[in-house]
């Protein structure tokens, strides 16, 4: 069984973002950057199933240029064996559909059993490609997944449910599934794994060689455009209460109830 698992290079949540300006959005000079974390808890699930000997393969998938491979050998340092690097001028400024139809395209290709993915990335935080991704290969998907087992052809998922319950669902393979941060805890590279990595081909692919028409993606065929970049409002300054605790009590609740109004 051959496992596919979606990495996408996004912003540290620890950077600092600027705006360029209104139009061209995010300044990425001296932006630090990581693997999606959603994406991490789904590529620690590939190698788990991997060791467990349920995988024979894992193969990296993500879209972007030479920046991208540090991150992509990242995850081959920690076990994954290939990597699939979609790197077309065309895509530039496809919505979440037009970065569907290559990944999908892509993992067609190379013949996945299984798609792994974060149930969202932390940049766009749409949560949309991987259940695109299922509907254009025609595959079931099991999203957010909080506990996963695999038995040969058949897979059950849980996920949350909200109030403590989980909500089970079951399907078989070939199947898009989704991470959610209760899923695993990611492991981290050792050095013989990073040492191979340095060695494992990444391939890099255009529209062209995943048969996928240039005119279903970039920005000619968006359905979603964004026409306008900013960063929120400032908070507004804190109000220290003066007094005693009893005093700073009835204050806060006074003000609460009158400036406020949410109580």
């Amino acid at each position: 069984m051959k496992i596919g698992v979606c990495l996408k290079q996004v912003p540290a949540t620890d950077t600092r973002i600027k705006i360029k300006d209104p139009e061209s959005g995010v300044d990425t000079a001296g932006v630090k950057w990581e693997i999606n974390p959603y994406d991490e808890f789904a590529l620690e699930e590939a190698l788990r199933l991997k060791d467990a000997k349920k995988a024979s393969k894992i193969i990296l998938f993500t879209i972007g240029g030479k920046d991208a491979e540090q991150k992509i050998r990242e995850g081959l340092a920690r076990g994954a064996d290939a990597a699939v690097r979609i790197d077309d001028p065309a895509l530039a400024g496809s919505d979440s559909l037009g970065i569907a139809r290559a990944l999908a395209a892509a993992v067609k290709a190379e013949g996945v059993d299984i798609v792994l993915a974060g149930k969202q990335a932390v940049d766009g935080d749409r949560a949309q490609v991987p259940a695109m991704i299922a509907e254009l290969l025609d595959w079931p998907q099991l999203l957010a997944l909080a506990k996963l087992e695999v038995d040969g052809q058949n897979i059950t998922g849980w996920c949350n449910a909200g109030g403590g319950s989980r909500d089970a669902v079951a399907t078989t393979l070939p199947a898009v599934l989704t991470a959610d941060k209760e899923l695993n805890e990611p492991r981290y590279a050792s050095l013989r794994g990073i040492m191979m990595a340095k060695r494992k081909k990444i391939a890099v692919k255009k529209l062209s060689d995943l048969g996928v028409d240039p005119g279903t993606v970039g920005a000619g065929a968006a359905q979603v455009v964004e026409n306008s970049w900013s960063l929120p409002p400032q908070r507004a300054g804190v109000q220290m209460l003066d007094g005693d605790g009893a005093d700073a009590a009835r204050e806060l609740v006074r003000l609460l109830r009158e400036d406020a109004k949410v109580i």
